[in-house]
């Protein structure tokens, strides 16, 4: 009997698999087409809005910081790429694709993985191919310590998943919160980490930030940049617990509005 029920999850393991497979493809050729450069899009689009900032801060004196300023600003906007257009284009991820949702194995979370994954990956690749470009021509350095810069990547990426789901879910529910958020998100960016380090700020402001997860990951992003030249303040237990409660919010929320029939069923 348990085998047969292992039988039965990895089988269902493996569909699952081939749809959000079948909806990233799908995703990305509606969205970039077939033209040009197709696909390559998902991350030169990212890559031209990061160059154009660290261009302006670079050339334009922008600047105040004691720290190399391209890996400065290129660490700091990637992170803002990766949790901002993850999140942003879960609000419509449902509309689009309604109509697929009357196929029997397609699930309203199958299109919402699609969409974070490659939301993920573009940012992911963006910042991958800007690091190693200007490593090459000696304009930053390799990181310090790669794998805690991957760790908190990771943090970032799986915080950035739990709220697609949350926002995505609610935007389902009510227009009005896709229109709120991108409000939100807007004024969110200068508290977000991106533009400054905890310790530059006045003690009590800046334990006051760190209880956003964001600025825990790009700050422990920036130690695993810059090593020992900063002194960084963060809390990886903290995030861990937040993400964990909130990716079980948003799966339950996924399926509060399943069972409400917006899958199709």
């Amino acid at each position: 009997m348990p085998a047969q029920e292992d039988r039965n999850f990895f089988s269902a393991f493996k569909t699952q698999r081939r749809i959000v497979g079948a909806l990233l493809m799908r995703e990305v050729i509606t969205r970039y087409g077939r033209h040009n450069i197709g696909f390559m899009w998902l991350f030169i689009e990212p890559m031209m809005f990061t160059l154009g900032v660290l261009f302006m801060w670079t050339f334009m004196g922008l600047h105040k910081v004691q720290l190399p300023i391209v890996p400065f600003c290129l660490s700091g906007y990637a992170t803002i790429l990766l949790w901002r257009n993850t999140i942003n284009r879960s609000g419509n991820a449902v509309e689009p694709n309604r109509t697929l949702l009357h196929h029997r194995n397609v699930r309203i979370i199958n299109l919402f993985l699609a969409r974070t994954i490659l939301e993920i990956a573009g940012a992911t690749m963006s910042c991958a191919i800007l690091f190693s470009f200007f490593i090459f021509v000696g304009l930053a350095n390799v990181p310090y310590d790669i794998l805690k810069f991957v760790f908190a990547w990771t943090l970032l990426a799986w915080f950035s998943f739990d709220m697609s789901l949350i926002l995505g879910a609610l935007s389902t529910l009510s227009e009005v919160v896709e229109r709120v958020w991108h409000v939100f998100a807007y004024l969110f960016l200068p508290l977000s980490g991106a533009f400054y380090m905890v310790e530059w700020l006045p003690r009590e402001f800046g334990k006051a930030v760190q209880w956003v997860p964001i600025v825990n990951c790009t700050e422990l992003l920036r130690e695993g940049l810059f090593g020992p030249l900063i002194r960084a303040h963060y809390s990886i237990t903290y995030v861990i617990i937040f993400n964990t409660i909130f990716l079980f919010f948003g799966l339950f929320l996924m399926r509060y509005i399943s069972n409400r029939g917006v899958d199709g069923e």
